[in-house]
């Protein structure tokens, strides 16, 4: 998927592209490709980005640690604005913001990378409890302080000591 320069989007029709997904989305590891549409339309000073679409993902389960496959469905959408203001390379990774500020803006003369922000949105519809079913259990423990073990090399020396007691 090749990012979108963001002023093609107002010479397309209607100022949208549609993208048909059919792919592995990179650091993602899926059992299907996402299959579903992505479409962005550029509203002047904000693009509007929905997609629909799935795929099917292994997890492991935190109750029982057994793995199972998991369907993700996304049908989503965001507004980024654009802000003329905004330079990339001048904002640090780390930095403290308002709350009014919480929203993503980019430049209207970048880039959108359509592959990042799908890789966003899967990773948000990601299961925070992972369980593999309704009924699953926790895997039954052995209590071992039961039973006492014996190297194999004192076995000579434990029945001695059974002799003179």
């Amino acid at each position: 998927m090749q990012a979108i320069y963001i002023p093609h989007l107002l010479q397309a029709t209607a100022k949208t592209k549609t993208i048909p997904l059919e792919d592995f989305i990179p650091g993602l590891d899926t059992l299907t490709p996402f299959r579903g549409t992505m479409i962005v339309r550029h509203g002047g000073t904000f693009l509007e980005i929905k997609v629909q679409g799935e795929t099917i993902i292994t997890l492991t389960c935190d109750r029982c640690l057994q793995q199972y496959n998991h369907r993700i469905v996304l049908d989503t959408s965001e507004i980024i604005w654009l802000d003329k203001k905004v330079d990339l390379a001048d904002i640090p990774q780390e930095r403290e913001i308002a709350w009014e500020d919480l929203s993503e803006t980019l430049s209207p003369d970048g880039y959108f990378d359509p592959e990042t922000w799908l890789y966003e949105q899967l990773s948000l519809t990601m299961p925070l409890r992972k369980l593999c079913g309704k009924d699953c259990q926790q895997p039954q423990t052995i209590d071992h302080e039961n039973e006492s073990q014996i190297d194999s090399r004192w076995a000579s020396l434990q029945s001695l000591k059974q002799q003179l007691s």
